[in-house]
């Protein structure tokens, strides 16, 4: 049975239906966590803290305070660590409902209530902004506007902390039913793996040093 989806598990399905199969529906393995994982998590928790409550940066991070001070001047009700949840109806729901079919989390939403406008950042750890994905703000974007019925505009954007970049987006009302025809579309063809219980290998430059799921004939360590 298909679980709730989310922008990541989507996009681990493209890149790999087979290591999605093991990793996300079998649950046979674990990704390992490494320096890059634990560097974004503790960027996280430590931004989240800042913003909600003042909890001065740790040293490492004090670099962000600049970037992150603007988001927090920014006028409106801040939302931290926003968790989202969408029914199969896309009807808003809370993350852990049993109903709930689609599920994200937000670094960052700020809501003008006044204004009919919202702001979405989701924070990058990583060195480059050269292939950004701007599909989960789309995502989140689609989720603020049926979890606050009154925005009528988000301004979204990635926030590469370490090379200082913004890869800003903008959506209204009026993009939702082409950005919705694009992700049904996507959760389609997931749902079609699970439905026929086909997940084919999609083999990379990735597969034989870094895949966790050794038995695929791809992976060079099972040899």
């Amino acid at each position: 049975m298909i679980a709730a989806w989310s922008y990541s598990g989507i996009k681990k399905f493209e890149t790999c239906p087979k290591q999605f199969y093991h990793i996300k529906v079998l649950k046979e393995y674990e990704e390992p966590p490494t320096d890059a994982t634990d560097y974004g998590t503790k960027f996280h928790e430590a931004a989240e803290f800042y913003i909600k409550d003042g909890t001065p940066l740790p040293a490492p991070f004090e670099f962000a305070k600049p970037v992150l001070d603007k988001l927090n001047a920014i006028e409106g009700d801040k939302h931290c660590e926003y968790e989202m949840g969408l029914t199969e109806k896309l009807e808003p729901c809370l993350f852990k409902d049993p109903r709930v079919w689609w599920r994200g989390v937000a670094d960052l939403v700020v809501v003008n209530h006044d204004s009919g406008k919202a702001r979405v950042v989701d924070y990058k750890t990583g060195k480059s902004a050269k292939y950004a994905d701007r599909g989960q703000l789309e995502l989140m974007a689609l989720a603020i506007f049926k979890h606050f019925p009154l925005v009528e505009q988000v301004d979204a954007a990635l926030l590469f902390v370490v090379s200082n970049d913004f890869i800003k987006a903008r959506y209204t009302l009026a993009d939702t039913t082409e950005l919705w025809a694009k992700w049904l579309t996507a959760h389609a063809q997931l749902q079609a793996a699970y439905t026929n219980d086909v997940w084919n290998p999609r083999p990379s430059g990735l597969c034989r040093k870094h895949c966790v799921v050794i038995e695929c004939p791809h992976n060079g360590r099972n040899n």
